[in-house]
Parts: C-alpha cells; structure tokens; sequence
C-alpha cells in the first residue's frame, strides 16, 4: 500500500511538472516600429506584423504561451541577458558578434539591407559604392547603422530609435539616404507612395532573421525549434508569409 501511494504521488509530481513546463509563459521583446514585421495597429492598438503572428504560432505548436512586450531594439538584447526577457523577435539578423551573447533559433526569414535616397540625389546615389561621404539615417543598434559606422568611408552617421524616426529625418532632408532592412523600406514605399523617395533595387549584403534567445535556456531554445518546425511541416508559416508579403515575395 505504501509503495503504491509512493507511486501515486511521484507519478503526480511528474505529471504536474510536464503540465508546468507544457504551460510555460515566455516573455517575448519587440520594437513594433518595423512594419510589415512588428507594428502597432492605429485603430485596434494592437501588435501586427508578421513576427508577432509567427511567434504566437510557434508557441502555440511549441507549448508555450507568449507573452509580448514592446521595448526600443537596442534595448531587447540586454533585457534577454538580464532575464527581463526570456527572447525577443523583431527582424533580428543572425550575426556573429550576437551570437556571442544569445541563441538564435534557425532562420525563419531571408532578408538583407537596403538603400532609401531622397529623390533629388538619385542620380547621384546609385549603389552602395555612392554612400561614401553622404549623409546617412540609421536606427540604432540595427545591421544598417552597423554597415555603415564600419564600412562606408566618410559618412556621417545621424542614428535614431526607430525606422520611422529615421525616415522622418529623412523625409524633412536631414540626411540624403537610409539605410535599413530592405523589406521594411519597400513595405513603407507601398503603403505611403512617397513620391520624394526612392528605393533602390539592389541589395547591399543578404541576411537571415532568428529569434533570439537566452543561451542558458536550453528548455526555451528545444520548445522554440519544435514549434518552428511544426509549423513549417503543417503550412502554417507559408500561409502567415502569403498574408504579409504576398505571393510573389
């Protein structure tokens, strides 16, 4: 009798730890600047984007319930390190310098960066190679204002908290190009029609987005790259890519 009520209440101390970790709440960073990836709906207030449908649906095929909170980009790193936060989304490319400091899961999106001129220079601003000596819009702590700080010659970098801000400055001529992940500059080109911009069609390097996470947390990294693979095996993650970026993306 004793054995068995033993028995009984290791199997339900067992039971009610899977139950535990299977209802893990995960503390997830973005900056919702970074339209058509993370942004804040004007009507609802809400999160949108592309990011934040994905990780709700790797949680949810992970077994994982996900928490989202909004902090500037610069700042996401540093709250994973300190365990404010347990991972964070928002178009993170996958380099080596933060690889030193988290885990990235395998890439979910192939990316790379961009030029926006103003209209007046686009004669002037043709390629990469035309950036040397400009004046250049970044936002801080991204794989552009990192370009251009270490491999454009002679530019003057202006860096600000978000895309927006960037693009605001340079809309009023406060620099004469951006640079920034491409896919959020054509996103912003579609959804404004500015007329005193223009993208340029080439891409300065080709890069891949990850989710990051603490490195301790093996148990959030293995739920991460179980949930991510189910939902590429069940359709889930082609279906959330057609709805943002089209079929033709």
């Amino acid at each position: 009798m004793k054995f068995k009520n033993i028995l009984a209440i290791t199997l339900g101390a067992l039971l009610a730890s899977q139950a535990v970790a299977g209802n893990r709440t995960v503390r997830v960073g973005t900056e919702p600047s970074f339209a058509p990836f993370e942004f804040v709906d004007k009507k609802t207030n809400e999160l949108k984007g592309f990011d934040i449908d994905l990780i709700y649906a790797i949680g949810k095929a992970g077994g994982f319930t996900v928490e989202m909170h909004s902090m500037p980009f610069d700042g996401l790193i540093p709250a994973i390190l300190t365990g404010t936060l347990d991972a964070g989304i928002s178009g993170f490319t996958i380099t080596e310098a933060r690889q030193k400091r988290v885990a990235f899961s395998d890439p979910y999106c192939s990316a790379g960066l961009g030029i926006i001129v103003r209209k007046e220079f686009e004669n002037e601003i043709k390629s990469v190679d035309d950036l040397k000596g400009r004046k250049i819009c970044g936002q801080i702590g991204t794989a552009g204002a990192l370009y251009v700080s270490t491999k454009v010659d002679g530019a003057t970098l202006t860096q600000f908290n978000s895309a927006p801000e960037a693009l605001l400055e340079l809309n009023k001529g406060g620099c004469q190009a951006l640079v920034n992940d491409r896919p959020v500059l054509a996103y912003y080109m579609a959804h404004t029609q500015n007329q005193n911009l223009t993208l340029l069609p080439d891409l300065i390097t080709a890069d891949k987005y990850g989710i990051a996470i603490n490195k301790h947390d093996e148990e959030l990294i293995e739920m991460v790259k179980k949930g991510f693979e189910k939902v590429k095996a069940d359709g889930t993650y082609d279906t959330l890519y057609k709805k943002w970026f089209g079929d033709n993306s």
